[in-house]
């Protein structure tokens, strides 16, 4: 391992643009990929290539379907090389994090040689299809249906909350195939093509001016019956296996709940303005508070971790990062406002917010994405806690 490290330190250091190591800015320098992506610079483009070449766009992926095969002891250590260099990742997406791992454990032979090689070399863009108006919190509730009509299946209904949905090529679904058994049996996980006639997206504006969110609609659309992942009305098997891995990602670092330097950098500027330290005491002891539970925070991650890359999973454990990295982001978010003072709310164009308030209302997001809160405190209670129902 400390010869892989070596040489794939002197690989990132000889080969990542120096463009390529300025940290990235919200949204601003992801490279996407999809159907329509043009990338933003020539180092981006380059990057990318290169990584590509490396199978490691998707480095754990085995190399048939566009990755490198490297072990989970080797991924944390590329992961581990490239944040110590401040490399962007080559390539981001719900293909990469969520779907991709989904087809490598359910997906048929056919499935995973049509889409991973294509998630890998950055040419499809997914989304995913699961929150509707009434089933949020109670997914299962859903009721897109889909009815079965020989060799295809015919789908009705509306998704909410599709992230990026109007900029996506793909759409991984669950739908209602059969409403007369208890409903998590009743539902097929369908892989769907945006440009399916019938699809349609509606973006939502959210109040701090922009939103990655839409609202995707489904009118009599026709879909391959060779597109259902898994069998038939047990795609919540792939759904709960899914959602798994996505607070996995989340607890990988896959977001920005654990990043706690801008909360640094803020204070350190109020402080220098203010002769050096920061006059309201209560805030320092909240600032302190806040990097204490941060490094505690980080501690119980980095410990979860090393018994997943050792082959384990995290199970209902990844509640409990998705819980801790929520509550921390909002909490340091209140903090950026607090030292920003008023000025925090100010509007960059007239039509959203600046970086600072906008941070702070996209926070409260966190607590409903991937989970809400108060579905990660059950999952924690009776997963983990074992406690008896009240």
């Amino acid at each position: 391992m400390e010869a892989f490290r070596l040489e794939t330190r002197t690989w990132l250091e000889a080969n990542c643009p120096a463009a390529m190591r300025v940290a990235q800015s919200g949204e601003d320098g992801v490279c996407w990929g999809g159907r329509n992506w043009s990338f933003e610079s020539r180092e981006q483009k380059d990057w990318f290539r290169l990584m590509l070449a490396k199978g490691w766009t998707v480095p754990d992926w085995p190399a048939e379907y566009g990755g490198a095969g490297l072990t989970p002891e080797q991924c944390l250590i590329l992961r581990e090389e490239m944040n110590r260099l401040g490399a962007r990742p080559p390539l981001e997406g719900f293909g990469i994090s969520m779907i991709g791992p989904a087809l490598l454990a359910f997906g048929t032979d056919e499935q995973k040689r049509l889409h991973l090689p294509r998630i890998a070399r950055g040419e499809i863009r997914w989304c995913q299809g699961y929150s509707e108006p009434g089933a949020g919190s109670d997914l299962a509730a859903l009721r897109t249906s889909a009815r079965q009509d020989g060799d295809k299946f015919v789908v009705n209904g509306q998704k909410i909350w599709t992230s990026y949905a109007d900029k996506a090529d793909w759409i991984f679904c669950l739908v209602r195939t059969d409403p007369a058994v208890k409903k998590q049996l009743g539902i097929t996980f369908l892989l769907i093509d945006m440009l399916t006639p019938g699809v349609s997206t509606k973006p939502i504006r959210l109040i701090s001016g922009s939103s990655p969110f839409c609202e995707t609609f489904f009118d009599e659309v026709e879909v391959p019956a060779g597109n259902v992942v898994g069998s038939v009305n047990r795609g919540w098997d792939v759904a709960k296996y899914l959602l798994t891995h996505e607070r996995e990602m989340i607890a990988r670092g896959g977001s920005n709940l654990f990043d706690a330097e801008e909360l640094d950098a803020a204070a350190a500027k109020a402080a220098a303005a203010t002769g050096g330290r920061l006059s309201d005491e209560l805030l320092r002891a909240e600032i302190a508070r806040a990097a204490v539970n941060t490094l505690a925070f980080e501690a119980t991650r980095l410990r979860y971790l090393e018994e997943l890359e050792s082959g384990g999973s995290l199970g209902a454990r990844s509640a409990v990062l998705k819980l801790g990295g929520t509550e921390l982001n909002k909490r340091r978010q209140e903090l950026l406002v607090s030292l920003e003072g008023p000025g925090a709310f100010g509007w960059a164009d007239g039509a959203s917010l600046s970086g600072v308030g906008k941070g702070w209302l996209r926070s409260k997001g966190n607590s409903i994405e991937g989970g809400t809160t108060e579905i990660m405190l059950e999952i924690i209670a009776k997963q983990i806690l074992e406690l008896p129902k009240a």
